[in-house]
């Protein structure tokens, strides 16, 4: 085998090797991906409860503090 054949080869298994290491890292950056936007539909989610809660809870103590200055204003009559 020539030195040109033996570097060919040298060449050709490297970049082999190249190819398998980007295929690989890739895959894993695909799935890493995958599961932060199964976490972020997950956020986002919650993120709505939390502000349905938040809202309905403000209503709640407008309407309790609303009940609490009528009850006053009756008191000083």
């Amino acid at each position: 085998m020539s030195k040109l054949d033996e570097a060919k080869g040298k060449v050709n298994t490297a970049l082999s090797r190249l190819e398998r290491m980007v295929e690989d890292r890739l895959r894993v950056e695909t799935e890493r991906a995958d599961e932060l936007a199964a976490k972020l539909t997950r956020l986002e989610r919650d993120h709505e409860q939390l502000k349905r809660v938040a809202t309905d809870v403000e209503a709640r103590l407008e309407r309790a503090m609303e009940h609490i200055r009528t009850l006053l204003a009756e008191d000083q009559r």
